[in-house]
């Protein structure tokens, strides 16, 4: 009989953490996150890692993929495909139900459509190579070898420029194997409107509660604002904020427009998931329950 996968996904703000906590106690649970910001260590304010969701009455739920790497290293889509795998392989391994949960579309995709990923050596004398080449010709080379780039950042950030063109010169990689499971996607929705009075009041409630001071420390402790950038968001801005780029109030409001915008992309990414074919089980904050029988129909099923 196959594993089996349960994927709880939606917009930021609308509730997936304690949603999936109920669930994940009810059938015999842990949880995956799939967010590709809540992986870094200190970064807690701003990425939304409020542990304490984790508990349910006295117990707690265990969780993966959170608090395991420092904001100094770095974290793509191969690393997750690959802590994905340990994690499902564990939590399988002991007769448990693995609950992938999150909103970053692109982690989610990966695995229900099993992303290929090349193991590359990213520590080579060819890197050093690469490290001394200006960006322009960086920028030059990434072109030539991904004609239909389309991740602008992968043309501005040294880093990602290297790695790029790193991936594209070793054809002769391993690939990633592949895991077998059934899934079971689970779409948490709110009204529209009140989604965006949550981005908002919990934006507030942030910046009131020690994420400047977060984002403070992030820098004193050695954190580019380069990397603030590419954290994006509550990093960026605020990022920009202490550089003096971007006085509180500037700040607070394209911060605010670019989480509704974000939530904005997050659908977009669940809509393009529809249509290639991934069913997803949308329920309404405030009905989760009326979940319930799906999970354990999914669950008894011998597929």
């Amino acid at each position: 009989m196959k594993e089996k996968l349960i994927v709880i996904l939606g917009p930021t703000a609308v509730g997936k953490t304690s949603f999936a906590v109920k669930l994940a106690d009810k059938f015999n649970g842990e949880i995956i996150s799939a967010d590709s910001r809540q992986v870094y260590k200190r970064m807690n304010i701003g990425t939304g890692k409020d542990l304490d969701d984790y508990k349910i009455d006295d117990r707690e739920i265990p969780y993966h993929l959170i608090d395991i790497i420092e904001p100094t290293e770095e974290f793509d889509l191969f690393h997750f495909q690959k802590l994905f795998k340990a994690a499902f392989q564990k939590i399988t391994s002991e007769n448990r139900i693995p609950f992938l949960v999150g909103g970053t579309g692109l982690y989610i995709h990966a695995i229900l459509k099993n992303y290929q990923m090349l193991d590359v050596d990213f520590n080579t004398s060819r890197r050093e190579e690469l490290e001394s080449l200006p960006i322009e010709k960086l920028k030059e080379l990434v072109i030539q070898r991904t004609p239909n780039i389309h991740n602008t950042t992968d043309l501005v950030e040294k880093e990602r420029m290297i790695r790029s063109i790193l991936i594209s010169e070793n054809e002769n990689t391993t690939v990633q194997k592949s895991l077998d499971f059934g899934y079971l996607v689970i779409g948490l929705k709110d009204d529209r409107e009140m989604i965006k009075k949550n981005i908002t009041s919990r934006l507030k409630e942030r910046l009131e509660n020690g994420m400047i001071e977060e984002v403070e420390e992030l820098v004193k402790s050695g954190i580019s604002y380069e990397k603030l950038d590419f954290f994006g968001l509550e990093y960026k801005f605020i990022g920009r904020h202490i550089k003096g780029e971007l006085n509180y109030n500037d700040m607070y409001q394209k911060l605010n427009s670019s989480i509704h915008k974000f939530a904005k992309r997050q659908m977009t990414w669940f809509r393009k998931m529809e249509r290639e074919g991934i069913d997803i089980h949308w329920i309404d904050k405030g009905n989760e329950d009326e979940i319930y029988p799906l999970v354990g129909k999914f669950l008894r099923a011998d597929h």
